[in-house]
């Protein structure tokens, strides 16, 4: 099993690496990820595949980075006082991004599950640095009160807040949007909480 390379500092600068990302992410979403090449990056971004190579390790590990690069903060920095203000605050991508990155992850969805590199770059650089920040949020709920430590629903709310961006478009032919999302959360989130939606 192929080890998740370690992070690298490298002469890199940040414009050129979100330059590479993007050119990444527009690689996946026209050729889904296992057509992606190195060799398209490389040609794509101008830059050396050693380069590539040094920097990232690999294929999946490059692609995983540029998804979780594009994330627009870190969601352990959002604290409004409550539940409610901190579940909206992380819905805070237009709907045009949203609809880009349901699609990124409908191509990657398969792919995840046919290639060990990939799943293993998925699970240790997003999903568990995601699931760590979202933590904080939850014990913020806990400590203020909100919701009781021993509320069995704590342990589906990631399930919940991904199954229904994941889904939106399965079951109802449409993108997620915010006013979707904001909803599903007052909706469903909250009371399986026992938090009030309002």
């Amino acid at each position: 099993m192929a080890e998740v390379a370690t992070v690298r500092r490298s002469r890199i600068t940040p414009e050129r690496e979100a330059e590479l990302y993007a050119a990444v992410l527009d690689l996946l979403r026209e050729v889904g990820y296992d057509a992606l090449t190195m060799d398209a990056v490389a040609a794509r971004t101008r830059s050396s595949k050693a380069t590539l190579y040094r920097q990232w390790g690999g294929k999946a590990e490059l692609v995983v980075r540029a998804m979780r690069a594009q994330k627009p903060g870190v969601t352990s920095d959002i604290d409004t006082g409550s539940l409610r203000g901190d579940l909206h605050g992380l819905i805070s991508q237009d709907d045009c991004v949203m609809e880009e990155n349901a699609a990124l992850m409908r191509a990657l969805a398969m792919a995840v599950h046919m290639n060990e590199d990939l799943r293993r770059a998925f699970k240790d650089l997003l999903v568990e640095p995601e699931v760590e920040e979202f933590q904080g949020i939850v014990r913020r709920a806990i400590e203020r009160g909100e919701v009781r430590a021993d509320n069995p629903a704590l342990a589906y709310m990631v399930h919940m807040l991904v199954g229904a961006f994941a889904t939106r478009t399965l079951i109802d032919e449409r993108p997620p949007t915010r006013e979707f999302l904001i909803s599903y959360i007052d909706a469903v989130v909250l009371p399986a909480l026992g938090v009030s939606p309002r």
